[in-house]
């Protein structure tokens, strides 16, 4: 019974300490998106204006 309660301890610590390190990797994950979408568009912007 010890060690059945161990482990769901190790795992509930293991979840609550992964918790905040998947929500950053998802936040990088996002502005890198971000950011590469705004440089596409900026990329497309002066080919346009270069062609015209």
């Amino acid at each position: 019974m010890g060690r059945i309660l161990l482990i769901i301890a190790a795992i509930v610590a293991a979840l609550v300490l992964l918790g905040p390190l998947v929500g950053f990797a998802l936040t990088l994950l996002k502005w890198g998106l971000i950011i590469g979408v705004v440089a596409f568009g900026v990329m497309l912007v002066s080919k346009w204006v270069k062609r015209t």
